[in-house]
């Protein structure tokens, strides 16, 4: 099996491939990856509000599937662009579009099923353009220095909607034996090889890996953050799909998306259990004060950085109890204020510190 990279892969063959997808290796990583899921999924509710979580995750899987396609922005950048106390950069403004693509895509999966339409929506927020199945020619997967053809998708849109039917069908196969995760990984892979869409396609496959997991069943909320693993392992990301396209080793591609699971699942129970501890210390310093503790303590966690008018309407309070409360939680440590042109925000640090800088298990 070898494609030309420098010829449009008309040929593509359908889900599922003819390969058994129950070797030892990919079986063990399954239960693994299965496991993880289910264990990060519950953890996520014992947080008294899950907004924590949608808030925050979706944000750092913005920047992370966008920092593949060398859209480049910081975290910090971000937050505070989502938090609307900076302008966005351009690179900032794309991510924040990753973003608002994952929730459309979440908010139309809750009326109608995972499907081709969806995928376009989600593009069509990623690259904030109306998006449709590319009618045109000459589109190819390169090296950005060289040039160098890797890889070159279908082309014809009635090819590209043969392909992304077929996609679709094996998608909503009920009678399938395929686990779940399984499939995300064999429905990813197919998605970039059609490359239905002129621009967008990589991050909107991306989006469609969390819609799944949601779509199926196996996660509540979009906590996931796939993508901060997928840069940190980028060349293996783009080696593994050319080595399904080149050799049809569907095997690794797999063990490594199962691991993609995994990992990131465990850093998101891991960060469940440290930010609700956080939590519990921020209620427990502002007891006593005469503050509605454990309200203004969600508050802190749900907007980590906090403006005093969004603290003023929130909590229904004047300018100067706002002033009062913000110096007394500097005061306790649980946040540091700063000022931003006209706005005084309120930095919950240490929060932000457990998201930021806490690597992905190896």
């Amino acid at each position: 099996m070898c494609v030309d990279p420098g010829k449009p892969y008309q040929d593509l063959p359908p889900l599922p491939p003819a390969i058994n997808l129950l070797s030892p290796r990919i079986v063990r990583q399954t239960i693994a990856a299965s496991r993880a899921l289910a264990t990060a999924n519950a953890a996520a509710k014992r947080l008294p509000n899950p907004s924590i979580l949608i808030h925050a995750i979706p944000l750092l899987e913005a920047r992370a599937s966008s920092e593949i396609e060398n859209i480049v922005t910081t975290n910090d950048e971000l937050f505070r662009a989502a938090s609307n106390i900076a302008t966005p950069t351009p690179a900032t403004r794309e991510a924040l579009n990753y973003r608002e693509a994952l929730y459309a895509g979440l908010q139309s999966i809750q009326s109608r099923p995972l499907s081709i339409n969806t995928a376009k929506l989600v593009c069509s927020k990623v690259t904030g353009t109306t998006t449709d199945i590319r009618a045109d020619s000459g589109t190819y997967i390169g090296n950005p220095v060289t040039h160098e053809r890797i890889y070159t998708p279908p082309e014809g849109k009635q090819t590209l909607l043969g392909h992304l039917s077929w996609w679709e069908e094996f998608l909503h196969e009920a009678q399938s034996e395929i686990d779940p995760l399984i499939k995300m990984a064999l429905l990813h892979y197919q998605f970039e090889a059609i490359h239905p869409f002129r621009d967008g396609n990589g991050r909107t496959g991306r989006i469609l890996n969390v819609l799944y997991l949601v779509h199926s069943g196996l996660l509540e909320h979009p906590i996931t953050y796939l993508s901060g693993y997928i840069v940190e392992h980028k060349d293996e990301y783009y080696r593994r799909l050319n080595g399904v396209t080149q050799d049809g080793d569907w095997g690794s591609w797999v063990k490594f998306m199962l691991e993609a699971v995994e990992q990131t699942s465990r850093w998101t129970d891991a960060r469940v259990i440290r930010i609700y501890g956080l939590m519990e210390q921020s209620v427990q310093s502002l007891d006593g004060t005469g503050f509605p503790a454990r309200d203004l303590a969600y508050l802190l966690f749900t907007q980590p950085y906090l403006r005093y008018a969004d603290l003023m309407e929130t909590m229904g309070i004047s300018r100067p109890t706002a002033a009062k409360w913000a110096t007394a939680m500097v005061e306790m440590g649980l946040v540091v204020r700063e000022k931003v042109g006209r706005h005084v925000i309120l930095i919950n640090h240490k929060y932000l510190e457990e998201l930021f800088n806490t690597p992905l298990p190896q």
